[in-house]
């Protein structure tokens, strides 16, 4: 029997909710269409009835997923540079895995990836960086985009190193060193 086009895009938005989750969780390499699939509940067959390749699925579940983070920030933190940096570099982003940030999680495999993927990332990369811009209303943007680049970069790193230390209490200082720093600026 086949499904209404209201359950196809149910279905495929289900698909693209668990890649990014299992993107996040286990990296894009060692996370197959077939885990994906499994994980989503449904047989791997199926997946080329909504996409037409895994770099298909990896530019809409990892945009979609940095435009959720985005989202998140924006709602929760506004124009509050303190805000941001502390939620960011939380002890919570580092440990949810499934659900936190795609840029510290899967970024540097990103950049292996097709155009279409690298671009919605890129998409995203430029909205992180305005809103952190807009933390910096009295600076022209000349000054405000430079700064928000650094900002993003330094939080991008520090979540990634905190998350590559074996050392709890290093992987903390990380964070909240960082924070601290960025929270001077």
């Amino acid at each position: 029997m086949r499904k209404s086009k209201q359950e196809a895009a149910e279905t495929r938005k289900r698909i693209v909710d668990v890649a990014a989750r299992e993107f996040n969780k286990s990296g894009i390499d060692r996370t197959g269409v077939a885990d994906v699939m499994t994980a989503a509940g449904l047989t791997t067959g199926g997946f080329y009835k909504h996409f037409s390749s895994k770099d298909q699925l990896i530019a809409e579940a990892l945009g979609g997923a940095l435009q959720k983070s985005l989202d998140s920030v924006e709602s929760r933190r506004g124009g509050d540079l303190d805000a941001i940096v502390a939620g960011y570099l939380s002890k919570k982003h580092r440990d949810s895995l499934e659900s936190s940030c795609p840029l510290p999680s899967v970024g540097s495999e990103l950049r292996l990836s097709e155009d279409d993927a690298r671009q919605a990332i890129s998409q995203g990369i430029e909205r992180f960086i305005s809103m952190i811009a807009a933390c910096f209303p009295d600076l022209p943007p000349k000054e405000a985009k430079p700064k928000a680049r650094a900002i993003l970069s330094a939080m991008v790193g520090a979540m990634v190193l905190s998350r590559i230390a074996t050392d709890s209490k290093l992987s903390d200082r990380l964070l909240s060193d960082t924070k601290s720093f960025l929270t001077r600026i």
